[in-house]
């Protein structure tokens, strides 16, 4: 359970505004960025690329959020906040720039992740894509706005509360552009599908979010600030993201760096459960 002393809010939808207006403040850092000629970037340790953009924006977003949320562990992807974690504590997932390949690439497919997660479990996130000027956000309920970069957080009335949908008979299955592997092609033959979706970056979850499309395996590495805010948008949205064992997918794993193993996010928790049957 979330401790009163490190949460000052009442509810997971209000969590998940909090964490909206912190992934607003990173837009227009990234477009600056992203609409300057030769943007550089550079290779990591683990030989991913970064830009000035994902330092930039996980800068201001950190800032907003210790304001915020002043008793909560913040880690950053670009190592803002910090790696110690509390066991079963409350910490805030920063990933600044989802999708770095695809900015570079200049497709607009990127986006802002900002998760809470309690007890193992993004209890609360938001996803935003400045290029698409588009924001996703979870708590209890899930919803989607335009957001145009720099215009701060939308006006109630632009929100629109968004359901993941029953699978049908044919699925439309989601993979990543920059990320294929033999193991995703593999399990996807083994579903019904009828269309496949290469998008970028945790769009991909808020594609199941808001009924467009209906399962996303990723068997290869990914970190756990670049799902936990699109988990939570899912959840809200009424869908799931298990193992390939059918078993919850859990964070904060701090023995192994905060890697992530495989998952399978579904919009109908029912289809899910029958593929485990299968």
């Amino acid at each position: 359970m979330l401790d009163s002393r490190e949460l000052p809010f009442i509810s997971r939808d209000e969590v998940a505004r909090a964490l909206a207006e912190a992934a607003l403040k990173a837009g227009p850092v990234i477009m600056d960025v992203y609409r300057a000629e030769g943007a550089r970037a550079w290779a990591k340790d683990d030989g991913s690329p970064v830009t000035e953009a994902d330092e930039r924006a996980e800068a201001a977003i950190v800032c907003d959020l210790r304001a915020k949320l002043p008793n909560v562990a913040i880690v950053g992807e670009e190592g803002g906040g910090t790696r110690k974690l509390s066991p079963n504590g409350a910490f805030v997932l920063v990933d600044p720039l989802d999708g770095t390949k695809e900015f570079l690439a200049r497709n607009g497919e990127f986006t802002v992740n900002v998760a809470l997660v309690s007890n193992g479990r993004p209890i609360a996130g938001a996803v935003y894509a400045p290029a698409l000027e588009r924001i996703w956000i979870g708590g209890e309920t899930a919803f989607a706005s335009e957001a145009p970069c720099g215009s701060g957080f939308p006006k109630l009335e632009r929100w629109r509360r968004i359901h993941a949908r029953p699978a049908p008979a044919s699925i439309v299955a989601v993979a990543s552009r920059s990320h294929a592997d033999p193991e995703t092609d593999a399990f996807l033959k083994g579903l019904p599908v009828g269309a496949r979706r290469i998008v970028g970056s945790s769009l991909k979850f808020c594609l199941l979010a808001q009924g467009e499309a209906d399962v996303y395996p990723r068997f290869g590495a990914t970190m756990e600030w670049d799902t936990a805010a699109g988990h939570a948008v899912l959840v809200a949205a009424g869908g799931v993201v298990l193992t390939p064992q059918g078993a919850p997918f859990l964070y904060g794993k701090s023995d192994c760096g905060l890697r992530n193993g495989a998952f399978i996010a579904w919009g109908d928790p029912a289809a899910a459960a029958h593929s485990f049957r299968r």
